[in-house]
C-alpha cells in the first residue's frame, strides 16, 4: 500500500473523493459533455484520452414523457405513502436528497440544456485533466480518483478499488496543479449539492463532485491562515498538541484556525486513516480562546464544518 504524500516541507491539508460530475435534469440526466469555448464536443481531441460514448441530450418530448412517468411514479409513492401511514407503517427518506441540494437551477445553460464538466480552449489547464476522472471511462466499481489539497497544489491521485476494502489504497499521482492557478472554486448545489467548479486563471474550468464535497472546496475557498504553534498562547498549544497526540501515531502537526465567532478549530490529517470512499474527513475539535476544549452542545454555528 502506498499512499501520495506531499514533499517534506509542504503541507498536507485534504483529501476528498473526485469525478467529473454527472447531468441530473431530466434533459441531461446521466450524462456529460467536454466543451471548447464555442461549445464544440473536444472529448476526441483530449490528449492520451481513451474512447467514451457520445451522449445526446433529449429532446422536449421525451423530457416530458420522462416528467409524465416521474409524475405517474411520484404519485404512486404518495399513494403508498399514505398508506403505510394509516396502516401504522413508514417509509424513509429519498438517500442524497438532504443537506445543500436544491430543485432550482441557476445555471439554465449548462444545467439543463447542456451539461459541460469541462470548459477549454486549446491549450488551457483543464484539458490537462486525467481521463480517470470520467466515470464513464473509468469505472469508480474498480477505480477511485482522490482529490488532494496541499498548501502548493491541488493533486488528482488514482487507486484500484476493491469493494470491502476501503484501506487498501495504492496511490498514484495523476495530474497536479499550483494552488496559484485556481482563480475561484463555486458551489453547486443543483438537485445532490455535491458539485463544484473550478475555475482556472486561464478561464478555462472543470465540475466536478464529490460524497465529501466539503473537504474538496474547503481549504482552495478559504485563505490558509493557520497559526503557527509558536504563536498560540501556552494553553492553546498544549490543547492542540494533546488532541494531535491522542490520534494516529502518523498524524501530522495540528492545523488551527480562528473561526468567525472567536473560537479556535483544530484539524489533523493522519495518512493512515485515509478512506478510499470519503478520502480523509479529518479529525477535529473546537477550543476557546483560553485554551479549553468547547463541547460539542456548546459550539456556535461557524465551528460546525458541514
Amino acid at each position: 500500500m502506498s499512499i501520495w504524500q506531499p514533499e517534506a516541507d509542504e503541507t498536507l491539508i485534504a483529501r476528498a473523493p473526485v469525478a467529473f460530475a454527472t447531468g441530473e435534469a431530466t434533459p441531461v440526466s446521466g450524462m456529460r459533455w467536454f466543451r471548447d469555448n464555442q461549445r464544440n464536443d473536444i472529448q476526441d481531441e483530449l490528449a492520451g484520452w481513451p474512447k467514451g460514448p457520445t451522449f445526446t441530450a433529449r429532446s422536449a418530448g421525451d423530457t416530458a414523457a420522462r416528467n409524465t412517468a416521474k409524475g405517474v411514479l411520484a404519485a404512486a409513492g404518495v399513494a403508498i405513502k399514505g398508506f403505510l401511514s394509516s396502516h401504522g407503517g413508514s417509509i424513509g427518506g429519498t438517500p442524497g436528497l438532504a443537506g445543500n441540494g436544491t430543485d432550482i437551477s441557476h445555471d439554465h445553460a449548462d444545467e439543463i440544456d447542456d451539461f459541460p464538466v469541462m470548459w477549454a480552449a486549446p491549450g488551457t489547464i483543464a484539458r490537462t485533466l486525467p481521463w480517470q476522472l470520467d466515470p464513464a471511462r473509468s469505472s469508480e466499481k474498480h477505480y477511485r480518483t482522490h482529490a488532494v489539497i496541499t498548501d502548493r497544489r491541488l493533486a488528482i491521485v488514482g487507486f484500484p478499488y476493491i469493494k470491502g476494502n476501503d484501506s487498501l489504497i495504492d496511490d498514484e499521482l495523476l495530474w497536479e496543479t499550483p494552488r496559484s492557478s485556481i482563480e475561484r472554486v463555486e458551489l453547486r448545489d443543483f438537485k445532490l449539492g455535491r458539485d463544484a467548479k473550478i475555475v482556472f486563471g486561464d478561464g478555462s474550468w472543470c465540475r466536478l463532485k464529490s460524497v465529501n464535497r466539503e473537504r474538496l472546496t474547503r481549504y482552495l475557498i478559504e485563505s490558509l491562515d493557520f497559526f503557527p504553534l509558536d504563536s498560540l498562547t501556552p494553553a492553546q498549544r498544549n490543547t492542540a498538541e494533546a488532541f494531535a497526540a491522542a490520534q494516529a501515531p502518523d498524524a501530522e502537526l495540528p492545523l488551527v484556525k480562528r473561526n468567525p465567532c472567536g473560537c479556535f478549530r483544530i484539524e489533523v490529517v493522519a495518512l493512515s486513516t485515509v478512506d478510499a470512499f470519503f478520502g480523509h474527513s479529518g479529525i477535529r475539535t473546537v477550543m476557546d480562546e483560553s485554551g479549553a476544549e468547547v463541547k460539542p452542545m456548546e459550539r456556535h454555528p461557524e465551528d460546525l464544518l458541514t
